[in-house]
């Protein structure tokens, strides 16, 4: 499973760490991805590997209000 937001499409980003004397070694940053579990408002259950900023927008909006915005936009990355 890869480490990628199912609705924001976030992923791991790439760069250098640097010592205090600039030496540049590789590494990699990754969301902060939590599973959770969602009801829509139909009582469907959905599970979800979601960032953690969406969880925030997802606490202020609603889920189904959230997942309309998603769709709407296309920005939608479900399998």
């Amino acid at each position: 499973m890869s480490r990628k937001c199912e609705l924001s499409g976030k992923k791991p980003m790439f760069g250098n760490n640097i010592s205090h004397s600039h030496r540049k070694t590789r590494r990699k940053w990754v969301p902060n991805l939590q599973k959770k579990t969602f009801v829509s408002e139909n009582g469907e259950k959905i599970t979800l590997r979601v960032c953690a900023k969406i969880l925030k927008t997802i606490d202020r909006f609603g889920f189904d209000t959230v997942m309309k915005k998603f769709a709407k936009n296309g920005k939608i990355v479900i399998k």
